[in-house]
């Protein structure tokens, strides 16, 4: 890499594969790699080899959101670090933590292991958005990020292809996989490290704790999602697993399927929100929401078969392929430099109801599943409604409709003078 920053504005003058899109389409499909990995195994490995139960993946759960909760942090680690090099070190710490995962199979091992990878996953994460709508201009935003998502469903495609073809196979063993998952990331964040320049963002970055009143509606769509979503990674796949006895094989043959649907349909998303807009694809993703977690309530009181479970874990998914619309919401309204500041303060948000909400709702889960989704339908209702809040046109100084309600009307020009 570069000792030299480069700005944006120079991306025309190197190769195709070296310019800033080709970083953010490479760095989204190497993350997945190993993160792919960890999350088709987890649940049986927890099951097989540290005999978990509901209470257990719940507090494994919380521990993994806690580094989300801090990503605050972000804004005083780019003080010092530049963050296209902050996020390649995040995908160090991931690719190695999920490599030596299987050698620590106990409670206490699993806790340390994920804790580390989820420090790396959230902070790349956080630094990659900020990257990712500062690099991007406004026009090229959806439809490059329905791109970066179709590249990180076919990366997950890849690793649970593997998978699911070697599982049994070659008779694999959960520290082959995790070894193999993990270091491809890692040769993934090295060869980024080498072959790409220092990208410098045309806007600097505000590098300090950032919370704008006229963001308040972003940030509370983040609160909500960031609830709802630890109900369906927590949950949803451990049903499959608890309640349906499915394989490690037959578990990632689902996420195979998920990331197939994806990497089809992102881009197509990136063009009807190009087209149509934010408010309508966050209207389409939370209302299939609310009707899914109803559904998967509905598997345990009528005892719906494994294929229900499975068909309404595939729709899940694609419905969360239209949340990168938040994304470009965020981007219409936002001041340039409050880009980086504001998605570490995003990240944490989205993050609060992670601290606390898998541990608590693992003893719910022993109790009463559906009650489990129940609370998320709820929560995917209140963002329903906040998603209607959201104007056509969303830009600085017309956040909300209920802005550009309130907002005065200018008078008239004056009448030329006679």
């Amino acid at each position: 890499m570069s000792r030299t920053p480069v700005p944006i504005a120079d991306a025309p003058n190197y190769p195709a594969w070296r310019r800033p899109i080709a970083l953010l389409i490479l760095l989204s499909a190497g993350m997945p790699l190993s993160f792919a990995t960890w999350n088709a195994l987890l649940n049986n490995f927890v099951i097989e080899a540290a005999s978990f139960d509901g209470s257990d993946i719940g507090w494994l759960q919380t521990v993994r959101e806690i580094p989300g909760f801090a990503a605050i942090g972000v804004i005083a680690v780019i003080i010092f670090v530049r963050e296209q090099t902050l996020a390649l070190i995040s995908l160090l710490a991931l690719g190695a933590a999920v490599a030596v995962t299987a050698w620590f199979p106990t409670f206490g091992g699993l806790l340390i292991t994920t804790f580390i990878g989820s420090l790396g996953f959230h902070y790349y994460e956080t630094v990659n958005q900020s990257l990712q709508l500062q690099w991007l201009t406004k026009e090229q935003a959806p439809k490059v990020l329905g791109w970066i998502l179709a590249a990180t469903s076919a990366a997950s495609l890849v690793a649970y292809a593997l998978i699911v073809g070697a599982w049994k196979a070659y008779d694999l063993s959960y520290e082959t996989v995790y070894l193999v998952g993990g270091a491809a990331t890692v040769a993934v964040a090295l060869f980024a490290w080498i072959a790409f320049p220092k990208w410098e963002a045309p806007n600097p970055q505000i590098k300090k704790m950032v919370l704008r009143r006229r963001y308040w509606l972003y940030y509370l769509m983040q609160f909500f999602s960031g609830a709802r979503r630890q109900i369906f990674v927590v949950f949803a796949a451990f049903m499959m697993v608890e309640k349906f006895g499915f394989e490690v094989h037959e578990v990632t043959a689902l996420f195979l399927i998920n990331y197939l649907a994806n990497m089809l349909f992102a881009p197509l998303v990136g063009r009807m929100i190009a087209r149509f807009g934010e408010r309508l694809a966050l209207t389409l993703e939370y209302s299939g929401l609310v009707l899914v977690f109803t559904l998967y309530a509905g598997i345990y009181v009528f005892d719906w078969p494994a294929w229900a479970a499975a068909a309404l874990y595939v729709i899940d998914h694609l419905l969360f392929a239209m949340a990168f619309a938040l994304k470009t919401y965020f981007q219409k309204i936002a001041a340039p430099g409050d880009i980086a500041p504001t998605a570490a303060v995003a990240f944490t948000i989205n993050h609060i109801a992670a601290v606390f909400l898998p541990a608590a709702l693992g003893y719910l889960w022993l109790v009463s599943p559906e009650a489990v989704f129940v609370l998320a339908v709820g929560l995917a209702g209140c963002s329903l409604g906040l998603a209607r809040l959201i104007p056509r046109h969303p830009d600085e100084g017309r956040e909300t409709t209920l802005t550009a309600r309130v907002r005065p009307t200018p008078p008239p020009p004056a009448a030329p003078a006679e």
